[in-house]
């Protein structure tokens, strides 16, 4: 199970990134009736997002603890630190960065924070798919 997991939790989080803050919000933006309904949906989904990339971030660190210095966990602890940065950049996005937004306090300067923290997420589950995804390492 500890082998399968990783590759399991990094796909769950960056296609849910992927289908959420590249598919669905901008759906919910060009599909709903204003831009505040859309808003108001897409603050929603995006801090479900957070709790899903909470969990999958957990899940990889908690495989890389227990596993301990076996082979079969090598891939986890290689992209710990894509894992810890990206569940960082979940958390300040939702808890620094959303009631900002929400509050509609210097809009423009927070929704670009926001976008590009949850683009280097992005990327650092991207990262972390790829290491895991690794035919040479398979066991």
């Amino acid at each position: 199970m500890t082998v399968r997991l990783p590759l399991f939790a990094s796909a769950l989080w960056w296609g849910s990134l992927t289908a959420v803050g590249f598919m669905v919000v901008p759906m919910l933006f060009m599909n709903l009736p204003t831009p505040a309904m859309a808003g108001l949906m897409a603050a929603k989904l995006f801090t479900a997002q957070t709790w899903v990339s909470a969990v999958c971030c957990v899940a990889l660190m908690l495989v890389n603890r227990v596993g301990g210095n076996s082979s079969k966990v090598e891939r986890p602890q290689a992209s710990m630190l894509f894992i810890v940065l990206g569940l960082l950049l979940a958390l300040l996005v939702e808890y620094a960065v959303a009631p900002r937004i929400v509050a509609r306090e210097n809009l423009r300067f927070w929704h670009s924070a926001g976008s590009v923290m949850y683009g280097v997420q992005w990327l650092c589950a991207a990262i972390v798919l790829w290491r895991m995804a690794d035919p040479r390492k398979q066991p």
